[in-house]
């Protein structure tokens, strides 16, 4: 049970907004946050999927003096929904097919609310350890849910950036520095991230992938022997769980075994695609998922939470801490001991938010088993839809097949030009929107379905669109 408060002569005289709000005219104004959003969660069909403003006129309604008086906060709120959230990307909508979709659940969203409204943090033991549980069991059930050793440890971040570049900084303390290998296919923003931890041009090997977009064994095999050969120090392998360009995963096991051969760390990328391994069919396509020293998945795509959430797990017990630990003398009084965390110590982040609340409180709310059911809707929904492109072969070809909820197509006879005003022109229609990409040299459009609300006809309405000039 939780320590009583101290007793006071008059709680009521201590207000309860830091700022003076009454409380009267908290409490409406947070159910009428809760309204507006539930109002919008049931309306979201029928709304655009993106909209797009210019930034005079959005700084014109959001923007101005400096308010120095108090203003109506109902109208603040109203001009928020409005006009801010009225002006971006809707990654919950059925048919956000773009990039990689948000589809957040409602249950999260209470937990969000709750930790900010309790203003939780997860800094340290001391100072969180309430919070510090929750993040350490959220780590724990989604490592079962992965397959993951259960000795594995983790720790909740902003997203796959900063997730990534955790596991990375953990590799190299733990191997020392030396060369990465990663492929023209790994996310974008990985390659900064080795650049930016200090790694030079010569010690970031970008292999070219095969012909279906993933790393090839054969290929790292020469790559860590000509670098052996000419005096470097493999490092790290970084591998994809789920691509975003087309949702390929990278030969798992095999790469696994050249890791443990050269003493070199691995690295598994799944910020998309990792959370398919809750499903059987998804565990048999990221078969060696288990053998890696560190996994990065973001939660806020294909586990439901809101913006913003990543979590890199690390099977080495220790290692985060090896890596991040510091235990000033001001921090003294607060740090863990003998089996309890200190967040602080696991990334770079010291002032962390308690993240953890909403995945907890989904997961509790929905079970594991909603969550199984979700990510295989969304493998069998690319499924679906590579199944009716096939259906129409002299309409559109196949580029990549359906890959963990992503599948890649071209129109016939068109070029990345044209499909990319096709895709602009159904995303500036509202009803859906989608992604042109390069493979390679082979232009294509790209539907990702992750969102279990998605229908089969969402899906076909949308292609129609695509195909009519």
């Amino acid at each position: 049970m939780p320590p009583k408060t101290p007793p006071v002569d008059d709680p009521f005289a201590i207000p309860a907004d830091t700022l003076g709000m009454d409380p009267a005219e908290m409490r409406r104004l947070g159910h009428k946050v809760v309204d507006m959003v539930v109002d919008r969660l049931e309306r979201r069909n029928n709304e655009p999927v993106i909209v797009t403003g210019s930034a005079p006129a959005l700084a014109d309604r959001l923007g101005g003096p400096l308010p120095e008086a108090p203003q109506d906060p109902d109208a603040s709120l109203e001009l928020m929904a409005e006009i801010a959230f009225g002006h971006m990307q809707h990654g919950d909508h059925p048919r956000y097919f773009a990039r990689v979709p948000g589809p957040a659940a409602f249950a999260s969203t209470l937990g969000e609310w709750m930790g900010t409204g309790f203003n939780a943090i997860n800094s340290s033991w001391g100072g969180a350890s309430g919070p510090a549980t929750v993040e350490t069991t959220v780590c724990s059930w989604v490592a079962e849910m992965l397959g993951l050793p259960a000795h594995s440890e983790g720790v909740l971040l902003s997203g796959g950036s900063m997730a990534n570049f955790t596991g990375f900084c953990v590799a190299r303390a733990e191997i020392g520095a030396g060369v990465a290998y990663l492929t023209d296919q790994t996310h974008a923003s990985l390659p900064r991230n080795l650049r930016q931890m200090g790694l030079d041009e010569r010690q970031i090997r970008i292999l070219p992938s095969d012909d279906g977009l993933r790393m090839c064994p054969d290929s790292l095999a020469a790559a860590i022997a000509a670098d052996i050969a000419a005096g470097q120090r493999p490092m790290m392998v970084v591998a994809t769980a789920g691509s975003t360009n087309t949702g390929a995963t990278d030969p798992l096991d095999a790469i696994a075994d050249l890791c443990a051969a050269h003493g070199l760390w691995l690295h598994v990328d799944g910020a998309y695609g990792a959370p398919a391994a809750i499903t059987e069919q998804g565990r048999a396509t990221l078969s060696g998922l288990s053998r890696a020293d560190s996994v990065v998945l973001d939660p806020h795509k294909w586990f439901f939470q809101p913006y913003d959430m990543g979590l890199c797990l690390v099977t080495r017990p220790g290692a985060l801490e090896r890596c991040f630990a510091m235990n000033p003398e001001y921090l003294r009084d607060v740090q863990a001991t003998s089996g309890e965390v200190n967040y602080g110590n696991r990334s770079l982040e010291l002032t962390r938010r308690a993240r953890a609340m909403k995945l907890w409180m989904s997961l509790r709310t929905y079970g594991a088993s909603a969550f199984r059911d979700a990510v295989q809707r969304g493998i069998e929904l690319a499924e679906f839809t590579e199944s009716h492109l096939r259906s129409q072969p002299g309409t559109w070809d196949i580029v990549t097949p359906a890959q963990l909820g992503i599948v890649c197509f071209a129109l016939k006879g068109s070029d990345a030009a044209d499909h990319a005003a096709r895709a602009a022109r159904v995303s500036q229609s509202g009803f859906a929107t989608l992604s042109s990409t390069m493979l390679k040299d082979r232009s294509a459009l790209r539907l990702c379905t992750i969102n279990p609300l998605t229908t089969q006809d969402d899906i076909t309405r949308t292609l129609d669109m695509l195909a009519d000039g």
